[in-house]
């Protein structure tokens, strides 16, 4: 079957739990790369891939390799190398979500910055999957702790890349170290002369596929981005809904649940919303799509194949809630504004971990995506008096008044009470129910948005770690919330692995977590006030060096339910190497001995 043959995922031949993950994802039809690349990697083949960020390239790796995975093994049978932490965060969790459906399948993700020992534990208990940077990778294989005589694919992603930031001779030491007889796949945007040598070397009659990035957009439609910040993304919506000129709007996300979520939580604040995905019968589609174009429904959430082919003329605002998975699904997505020469908008949600796909999409499209500022306070209460200030106008001009301009001049007789009072206290009836002046949310407003670490010089992000977790604990800023967490040194913790953890768990960029204070048995930590319960939730059962967080509000008590000052440190106690309390008479250790520091 030739590959423009190829319009749904269900031709290929992928496993069915596979497949059910790939229908749950919202994918309709596989991409170039991926209608290229699955058949020959399903059938063992090495294959050589040329093709730029946000074509789909994780999932035409992943698909057919989870398909082949032997879960009775459990011992590392995939190997992925990528660039940078961030891509192998990304590349991991779409494998997890692509294997959903496999039971006991794991993937660990592998790279400088965190603790070697929560790097060892699931190596211990075994896993299928590696995914990682080659120079944390190169250190488990000097020590011995991460075993490739099992392994059975390896997939170097972006090559070039690695080849850039100087992986490359890395690289080859690990591929050195792997069997013979092995599937590998590369990946690169550039075929510079180095990748080319390296694929000649490794790989054995590698089939090759060239994909041309054709995405463009449409010049009519303004594109923007929020960088997900300490704000909950609900609350940012609702602050845009509040605030931008829209006739019509689909907002998008990757799941069906979603839709139906999303739309639920918007109605519940006031909004005309509904919701449009595959689980829909066609009547109830055709409705909704009705509605929308005659003026009686504003909001549309949706999937990407619940709104494929969807052409309404109001349609003014497209929000990507959800970053979608590729680029060719964003230029989907947004065409269903700006059409007909019309003008439209385009808003992104990008947390600090999706910033590589911004980029691609940036790349893809070629234009420019800018970032935008989300209203304030004073915006939404300027916009809400504007917008009754317009209602007033409208009444006046089309209603009999007369009645009730008596009403008021009796009353303003009765009472003595001047006619701009007596307006005022209609004025304050009548918004009850949506105050011109809302009450101050508890969420902060996000802060400025820094560069990112690799923009940043060394030395003022070393003084950053000593600022968070030196000297005695300080008082807590506007606008943050002090929090508990129950590990500290004893656990060997560091300030950088908090960051790490609360950072990616909570899609938090760094820049937002305030000072870090550690204790033996705990720590306490400055996050922005507000944070959403389900964020919260999750970041109680978040590990870190081998203990949850357990996050709590900080109630400014010891260890021992004792209150303590603020400002008092917390005393410290002797242990030894295996963590248990030594009794009160013990000898304590020379004060010459040198305590062996942890790697981190």
């Amino acid at each position: 079957m030739s590959t423009e043959a190829i319009t749904h995922f269900s031709q290929l031949a992928l496993a069915a739990p596979i497949l059910q993950a790939v229908n749950e994802v919202g994918y309709e039809s596989p991409s170039p790369i991926q209608a290229q690349a699955i058949p020959p990697l399903l059938a063992g083949r090495d294959l050589l891939g040329q093709a730029q960020t946000g074509t789909g390239k994780t999932a035409a790796f992943a698909l057919p390799i989870l398909s082949r995975i032997d879960l009775s093994l459990h011992q590392p049978q995939v190997l992925v190398l990528t660039p940078t932490r961030e891509l192998a965060i990304q590349v991991a969790e779409a494998m997890q979500t692509y294997a959903r459906h496999l039971k006991g399948f794991h993937v660990l993700p592998i790279y400088g910055g965190q603790s070697m020992e929560a790097q060892l534990r699931p190596l211990r208990r075994g896993v299928h999957a590696v995914v990682g940077t080659p120079g944390r990778i190169q250190d488990h294989l000097r020590r011995g702790t991460l075993k490739l005589d099992r392994l059975t694919t390896l997939v170097l992603d972006e090559a070039d890349e690695m080849l850039r930031m100087g992986f490359i001779d890395d690289v080859e030491q690990i591929l050195e170290h792997t069997p013979k007889e092995k599937q590998v796949a590369l990946f690169s945007a550039t075929m510079p002369s180095v990748i080319q040598k390296v694929a000649q070397k490794y790989m054995r009659d590698p089939v090759e596929i060239k994909i041309k990035a054709k995405t463009s957009t449409v010049a009519t439609i303004t594109q923007r981005y929020w960088q997900v910040t300490g704000l909950h993304k609900l609350d940012a919506l609702t602050r845009i809904l509040e605030v931008e000129e829209f006739d019509a709007m689909i907002v998008f996300v990757r799941t069906k649940t979603a839709t139906v979520e999303l739309a639920e939580r918007l109605e519940a604040r006031g909004f005309s919303c509904s919701a449009l995905n595959g689980d829909m019968n066609q009547a109830l589609r055709e409705r909704t799509i009705e509605r929308l174009k005659k003026g009686s429904l504003d909001i549309v959430v949706a999937t990407d194949v619940a709104a494929r082919g969807l052409d309404v003329e109001r349609i003014s605002h497209v929000v990507n809630y959800d970053i979608p998975y590729d680029t060719e699904a964003y230029v989907h997505r947004i065409g269903r504004t700006g059409r007909a020469g019309r003008k439209g908008e385009a808003i992104l949600f990008v947390a600090p971990r999706e910033k590589r796909m911004l980029r691609a999409i940036e790349t893809a499209t070629r234009q420019p995506i800018t970032p935008m500022q989300l209203p304030s306070h004073a915006d939404i209460a300027g916009r809400r008096v504007a917008q009754f200030k317009d209602a007033l106008s409208a009444v006046i001009e089309s209603q009999e008044l007369g009645f009730f301009e008596e009403v008021v001049a009796s009353y303003e007789q009765e009472h003595n009470i001047p006619v701009t009072q007596i307006a005022a206290a209609l004025v304050y009836l009548v918004q009850k129910e949506r105050p011109l002046l809302p009450a101050a949310e508890k969420e902060t407003a996000p802060r400025e948005i820094r560069p990112e670490r690799s923009e940043r010089p060394d030395k003022p992000r070393a003084r950053d770690e000593q600022r968070r977790s030196s000297g005695a604990e300080r008082a807590v800023e506007a606008g943050m919330v002090r929090y508990r967490m129950e590990v500290g040194r004893n656990h060997g913790v560091l300030p950088k692995n908090i960051v790490g953890a609360i950072a990616n768990e909570a899609g938090m960029d760094s820049q937002h977590i305030g000072h870090i204070k550690l204790h033996d048995d705990y720590s306490t930590v400055d996050l922005p006030a507000g944070m959403p319960k389900d964020i919260f939730q999750h970041l109680t059962k978040v590990w870190v060096c081998g203990h949850q967080l357990r996050l709590s509000v900080d109630s400014g008590k010891d260890p021992q339910g004792d209150h303590k000052p603020a400002h008092a440190p917390a005393p410290r106690k002797d242990k030894p190497k295996h963590g248990k309390a030594l009794p009160k008479k013990a000898a304590k250790p020379k004060p010459k001995e040198k305590r062996k520091v942890k790697e981190s």
